[in-house]
């Protein structure tokens, strides 16, 4: 039995296609935006990479109102979510009431142009409200090209009082 979400088939292959549509998208690789250089190869090494790595990333699938299907470690740790309470959490959840509106228009937005930056207010399980700066929201696709849903990613962000 897998014990590590990153080791879950359906999780390598979410990994794939957040990090080939990044860069279909931007044109460099999610981990050299980060300015990581030792990139591993084989694919559970990669989805174990991003699982582990010091920013976060979290995607939603194409339901109308989008379920959360990935998020590594450190987005788990900051909305403090299990990766099960994950999987079940509608992804407009982690956005106040008073930033619904502006998300709707960034997603609406991002599905239009591939991707866009953003910087906004979420909000935890347990109601922290934190402010990140400088995200990055793309479209998820496969090699058809055909809209998988989307993903963000964003390392500067701080709880607010």
């Amino acid at each position: 039995m897998n014990h590590q979400p990153w080791q879950q088939e359906t999780v390598i292959q979410r990994t794939q296609l957040i990090l080939s549509s990044f860069d279909h998208w931007l044109g460099h690789s999610l981990f050299e935006h980060f300015g990581i250089i030792e990139v591993k190869t084989d694919a559970i090494e990669v989805s174990q990479q991003l699982f582990e790595a010091d920013f976060i990333v979290v995607s939603h699938g194409t339901q109308h109102d989008p379920i959360f299907n990935y998020g590594n470690q450190k987005a788990l740790d900051i909305w403090e979510l299990t990766w099960s309470e994950l999987l079940q959490t509608p992804s407009k959840k982690t956005a106040e009431a008073i930033e619904q509106q502006e998300r709707d228009r960034l997603l609406a937005q991002t599905t239009e142009t591939g991707y866009s930056r953003f910087s906004t207010i979420r909000i935890t399980k347990t109601g922290k409200r934190f402010k990140i700066n400088n995200g990055i929201v793309w479209n998820v696709i496969d090699d058809q090209q055909t809209y998988q849903g989307q993903a963000a990613v964003y390392s500067d962000f701080y709880f607010l009082p």
